[in-house]
């Protein structure tokens, strides 16, 4: 067991399964106040009683979101603004895999929906309670699939031609994208440090969500090499709480040790240019 987190808060979105449910239990193990968010009421009040059972003396809350629509997400961002005064930690760990396009209702490509503007929005929202503490940390889980790929800047969200593991691809290189970018408009000395995780290959349920058959079953070949969740919270959370790497200037780490990213996630002007499309997506200034 890691250093006390007594006193210290954190929120962690897809957090009722998988790589969340096992950070937010390794943080309300250390006496953290856990904050989660999930899809389903019925699976967000299964891991609240598995958090509070864990008896590590923080408070626990899980909140119900639909990450995919841009008023849900603002509407959890002012719930979790009604419980806490200040936020040591934000996990943007949910995310999805669609084989075939699917829209949201405000008409967004799923994936670039829940896997990149979510996080996007979150954290802008959430911003002022990040500054509140001493330190504070944005974790966004990417994946080594943003590796070998650019974005389409003429069809983001690919309505031409439509491949779901390159949109996949892409929303996680936009995690290191928009974790470069957060870092470059906050400045060095910033309170506030992003870091970006590569969680590995984990024994997850994720593929087998909306999927047709023949998907189900490449994910479920493509998972037997994978790692344990709570395997790959542990470095997760080591970038979510650990002191002594406030001050780096790495922005991509896998299971607690640098990596050095897809060179095309350190290129500014990309990151620059995603971060201005994306908040005009969101309907916030530049």
């Amino acid at each position: 067991m890691g250093s006390t987190l007594v006193g210290k808060t954190y929120l962690i979105t897809g957090a009722t399964s998988g790589i969340g449910l096992a950070a937010a239990e390794e943080l309300a193990r250390r006496g953290a106040n856990v904050l989660g968010v999930g899809h389903s009421a019925e699976r967000c009040a299964e891991a609240e009683g598995r958090l509070v059972a864990l008896e590590g003396g923080g408070q626990v809350w899980m909140g119900v979101a639909d990450l995919s629509v841009q008023a849900e997400v603002r509407k959890l961002a002012g719930m979790v603004r009604e419980r806490v005064a200040a936020l040591d930690g934000l996990v943007n760990n949910a995310g999805t895999f669609t084989y075939r396009r699917a829209a949201t209702r405000e008409g967004f490509e799923m994936q670039w929906a829940v896997n990149h503007l979510a996080p996007f929005l979150l954290t802008r929202e959430l911003l002022p309670l990040l500054q509140a503490p001493p330190f504070a940390r944005v974790v966004t889980v990417s994946s080594g699939s943003h590796y070998h790929t650019h974005l389409r800047w003429n069809d983001l969200q690919l309505r031409r031609g439509y491949n779901g593991l390159l949109a996949y691809k892409q929303t996680k290189l936009c995690n290191v994208l928009f974790t470069a970018e957060l870092n470059r408009r906050l400045g060095s000395d910033s309170t506030v440090r992003a870091f970006a995780a590569d969680p590995g290959l984990v024994f997850t349920d994720m593929g087998f969500k909306g999927n047709p058959l023949l998907m189900r079953w490449v994910w479920a070949r493509r998972r037997r090499g994978g790692i344990p969740p709570e395997e790959s919270a542990q470095g997760v959370v080591f970038l979510a709480v650990e002191p002594s790497i406030q001050g780096s200037q790495e922005i991509y780490w896998k299971h607690g040790v640098v990596k050095a990213p897809n060179p095309y996630a350190l290129d500014p002007d990309a990151a620059r240019r995603l971060w201005e499309i994306s908040a005009q997506m969101c309907g916030l200034p530049g």
